[in-house]
């Protein structure tokens, strides 16, 4: 926890936090690096892809936190993410904090044209990706708005106040983040408690996919046909006895089928068949 010495005790990661991070690859940078992220960048492995240290992640993640509750109404910030990977993580983001969101293409002029119908005039900007949201960072340094970014190691900080040195290309690194973020902004404001787990999966930040759900609708209906099928098969619970079980001397007792009563012994049937299964029965007495 040394990295993380700016922080007061009740600010502090726990290994959970710090694992969940790892594992969706939030340090995972690219094989380039812009001059302002080098301080962001802990090393560069083998294969030429930078790492990003975790710790300053961290520490951003709550700054930027701080920053967006100091705004009093929830409204006046708004997240924008036109990456497919973050629409869905923007979505939701907005609908826990109150915030306003921007799926998808940017209009130009959403910040200086008042005359579009689409004209909005928040206090503060929530961008995925400065590269691939470069209008709406640009508009925002003509009417003086703050704006706080996810930025990878190749990503330009050009008009970034608050800049959060993440993976941002990823799905599950871009759900992650917004989920941490939504997360400790409703903790600072006392909506969530930090003794309990906030009860909202992270799942539901990550994006998904119309032809993988299609799949998976698809498997599970097909799951259901097969249950289904199983179920609806007779069994039979009586055993069928084993002939060579029998007694040696003695015919091997069939099973009596239901609705059926068992011929009586010595029974004529008048027909050669049975005629001569008796004849091949009975025991040859000149041999």
């Amino acid at each position: 926890m040394a990295s993380f010495a700016s922080l007061p005790p009740v600010l502090q990661p726990k290994e959970e936090d710090i694992q969940m991070m790892l594992s969706a690859g939030v340090h995972t940078g690219t094989r380039n690096s812009d001059a302002s992220m080098q301080e962001y960048i802990w090393r560069r492995r083998n294969d030429g892809v930078h790492i990003l240290n975790i710790g300053k992640t961290w520490e951003k993640l709550i700054l930027a936190a701080r920053v967006i509750v100091a705004i009093e109404n929830p409204a006046d910030v708004i997240a924008i993410s036109a990456r497919p990977y973050g629409m869905r993580a923007v979505l939701k983001f907005s609908h826990y904090t109150g915030a306003q969101s921007i799926a998808g293409r940017f209009t130009p002029g959403t910040f200086t044209n008042q005359i579009t119908k689409q004209f909005r005039e928040p206090r503060l900007l929530v961008v995925t990706d400065p590269r691939t949201d470069s209008q709406s960072v640009k508009e925002a340094s003509y009417v003086n708005l703050p704006v706080i970014a996810f930025c990878d190691s190749d990503s330009p900080l050009q008009f970034v106040d608050v800049a959060i040195p993440a993976n941002n290309k990823g799905k599950y690194s871009i759900g992650l983040l917004y989920w941490l973020l939504a997360r400790e902004v409703l903790r600072l404001r006392g909506s969530v408690s930090r003794a309990g787990e906030w009860d909202v999966p992270v799942d539901l930040f990550f994006h998904r996919d119309v032809e993988e759900l299609k799949k998976s609708e698809e498997e599970e209906a097909q799951k259901a046909e097969d249950v289904a099928a199983a179920a609806a098969t007779p069994t039979y619970d009586e055993a069928v006895p084993d002939p060579a079980a029998a007694v040696e001397g003695a015919p091997a007792a069939a099973p009596d089928a239901a609705g059926f009563e068992a011929p009586a012994a010595g029974a004529d049937y008048g027909t050669s068949w049975e005629g001569d299964q008796a004849a091949a029965a009975a025991p040859a007495s000149e041999w």
